[in-house]
């Protein structure tokens, strides 16, 4: 149980990043906590208050909904931030998904603080023209459930109100490791239940998941069931490095190995069910002590430099696949295609199809890693390819099964080349239909022909 102190946190005063020179957080209003028992603890009701005041201030980029209710009835608040004047970016693409979410254990503070601090930097930055914030905010979503147990959080317990564990409540090998109050089931607490259906409803095509805690300092990835690597070590690999190399020293593991086998876990639900990358950031456990005066930016500072690492980079956490170039020749094609994202992917398959959209020829399987360009042959004849039809790239965005496939119709103004067939002359690549392929041939045709005259 508590015992009120009378102290209240400061204004929070941030030490700004090199990298968000811009950034004046001079505006930033109080942590809404009091520092009691050791912890800096804000309660659901001015939490409450809190976020309802970013969405009346800044309607343009804060939206509010309800993920659902606790056990005891509190909405367990989700603030979700982006240029909400842009559909799309201005590209016209679809904008990336993050998602994050604090609070799962009650008396874990500055995991929720984490949360918390990760929905409030974007505010701020955007309101003082934070190159980097307004940048995040034109091209992504964020969506930060900062207190998903707020029944325990008001009374200071791990556990919500039925006693039950959340981070061992999900439906990822539920109660298949030593654990205590797993609940009577996956899902039988309702703030988890709304947890996963809030995910799968809203976030479904998330290339970021990080669930914050508080613990021992250390970011967590999967698995927590087991000492293996995850199907997307490379992913974690890449980002633990580039983490360590300059951002910060916090150690970065398998969960399994770097803290204790854990199931039924937010983590691995998201990641083995779900298919996104997923972190769990555990921040330290030397939480705020009775006259500690410390602002919340300089506190988890370092912490919020990684997160804003993730976000910022939040598009390369996957496979991204381009076709360059499709070379046709009399028996078969051969395929260079591009990975310019972290992730590998290990069942990508090029489609020809007719304008109507029917599947003509497909090829088998094959895989791209990451950062990384391949070139692929496949046996076919040429007059399997109409003059009139187009190419298909069908792959998933990991390597874990769960994750989400990509469809992609394949540019040709950009993957038209042509190649020597075995009689001599050229073939056009697809499309002599395409105006650049024309061009493109006729190029071709007096090079080759120049060639001949010097030789």
């Amino acid at each position: 149980m508590r015992v009120a102190i009378g102290l209240v946190v400061c204004m929070l005063m941030a030490v700004v990043p090199t990298a968000a020179a811009q950034y004046d957080p001079s505006q930033t209003p109080m942590w809404p906590g009091d520092p009691i028992d050791s912890h800096v603890h804000m309660t659901w009701a001015a939490l409450t208050l809190e976020v309802n005041d970013w969405a009346d201030e800044n309607p343009d980029i804060v939206d509010l909904t309800s993920a659902g209710k606790s056990e005891l009835g509190r909405d367990l608040w989700v603030v979700r931030l982006s240029d909400w004047s842009m559909e799309t970016k201005a590209n016209g693409s679809a904008k990336e998904i993050v998602y994050i979410d604090g609070g799962h254990h009650g008396n874990e503070y500055l995991g929720t603080a984490l949360a918390w601090l990760s929905a409030k930097w974007y505010i701020n930055g955007w309101n003082e023209g934070n190159e980097e914030a307004v940048e995040v905010l034109q091209n992504n979503e964020l969506h930060v459930l900062i207190m998903l147990n707020p029944d325990g959080n008001d009374i200071d317990t791990r556990w919500n109100i039925n006693q039950v564990d959340l981070n061992r409540n999900y439906d990822h090998y539920w109660n298949t490791c030593p654990t205590t109050q797993p609940g009577s089931s996956a899902f039988s607490e309702a703030e988890t239940a709304a947890n996963a259906a809030y995910i799968d409803a809203n976030v479904v095509d998330a290339d970021l998941y990080v669930t914050m805690h508080t613990g021992v300092w250390i970011i967590l990835y999967p698995w927590g069931k087991w000492p293996e690597q995850p199907p997307d070590w490379e992913l974690f690999w890449s980002i633990r490095d580039t983490v360590n190399a300059g951002i910060s020293d916090i150690p970065i593991q398998n969960a399994n190995q770097g803290l204790y086998p854990n199931c039924g876990t937010s983590r691995d639900y998201g990641y083995g069910q779900m298919g996104f990358p997923t972190f769990t950031f555990e921040t330290d456990d030397e939480q705020f002590i009775p006259g500690s005066f410390e602002n919340i930016n300089e506190r988890l500072g370092e912490e919020m430099d990684v997160m804003r690492y993730l976000i910022s980079n939040v598009w390369y956490w996957r496979a991204r696949l381009t076709v360059q170039s499709i070379a046709m020749a009399d028996d078969g094609i051969t395929v260079d295609v591009v990975n310019d994202g972290q992730a590998s992917t290990a069942n990508a398959s090029l489609e020809y199809r007719t304008p109507l959209g029917e599947v003509v020829w497909a090829s088998p399987m094959f895989g791209v890693n990451a950062t990384n360009s391949s070139t692929v042959s496949f046996s076919v004849g040429k007059d399997t390819f109409e003059d009139d039809g187009y190419w298909n790239l069908n792959y998933q965005k990991r390597v874990i099964n769960a994750a989400i496939w990509v469809n992609e119709t394949v540019d040709n103004a950009t993957s038209v080349t042509m190649v020597e067939s075995e009689e001599g002359g050229f073939l056009i690549g697809f499309g002599l239909f395409n105006p650049l392929a024309v061009i493109l041939g006729m190029i071709g045709a007096s090079v080759y022909a120049r060639r001949e005259d010097i030789e």
